[in-house]
């Protein structure tokens, strides 16, 4: 299976000429292209690609920016910077990169970058693959906000909450607000969510059990946070049979 490589850059006809040097390299592949940081980030999260050709000058959202993002998720693809500036190699090494071409880049040095990523990466690249051979397409989701554009990994999502027009996303490293719908969510990771709620999903790898009140109120216990989500009487009976076929318990607090 040849390898995917995402190219960055914000002058197409750098694009342009690393394109036709990865489609002359056995076992590689282009999966997208991108012109800055954000379109990066979103393009890591549709595509999942192995290996991510950056270059560092970049409107917005620089390289050395997009790079610290991606080095945060759980299998964070491998990056190789191709730029035109030298100054910035000792930075390289700080994000992990596995290495740091000058350009014009020649056909010699991306080769062996390229056969250097897929050694180094490959434990990760095999774990990529073996979640991405679920209904899961994607690995983590690309959220918009004030900031910019943030990747969270879907691994580490404890459980989506609906608030009027926008959805909050809780997970282990604080919250996102982003534009997706729940019914978004739930479509397109139907392996990752559960609905117990008209207005909650919640992770189905973060469940450790169902609890209820004195007063029959039932809620979901998940692992790595304190919170205990509401489920509701409809989606009460489906959740206590998915928790039984698991071998999870229902506790009571009365």
């Amino acid at each position: 299976m040849p390898h995917r490589i995402l190219i960055a850059d914000d002058e197409p006809l750098a694009r342009e000429r690393l394109r036709r040097l990865v489609q002359d390299l056995a076992d590689c592949e282009v999966c997208g292209e991108a012109a800055d940081g954000q379109q990066v980030l979103h393009e890591v999260a549709k595509c999942g690609p192995d290996i991510v050709l950056l270059d560092i000058r970049m409107p917005g959202m620089d390289g050395m920016e997009t790079a610290e993002q991606l080095t945060r998720l759980e299998n964070p693809p491998a990056i190789i910077f191709c730029t035109a500036y030298d100054q910035y190699a000792i930075e390289a090494f700080r994000v992990q990169a596995v290495d740091y071409l000058l350009k014009p880049v020649r056909r010699e040095a991306l080769a062996e970058a390229l056969e250097r990523a897929r050694k180094l990466n490959r434990v990760q690249v095999e774990a990529l693959r073996e979640k991405t051979s679920t209904d899961d397409s994607e690995t983590c989701l690309a959220i918009r906000n004030h900031r910019g554009t943030e990747l969270i990994d879907l691994a580490h999502i404890l459980y989506c909450q609906a608030d009027q027009k926008y959805v909050t996303i809780f997970h282990d490293a604080g919250e996102a607000v982003t534009d997706f719908t729940l019914k978004e969510l739930e479509s397109n990771h139907p392996d990752t969510f559960l609905r117990i709620h008209r207005q909650t999903l919640v992770a189905r790898q973060r469940i450790s059990g169902l609890q209820r009140d004195a007063q029959g109120q039932y809620r979901v216990r998940l692992r790595g946070t304190t919170a205990r989500p509401d489920v509701s009487r409809r989606h009460a009976s489906d959740i206590r049979q998915w928790l039984t076929g698991r071998g999870l318990t229902e506790d009571s607090d009365d």
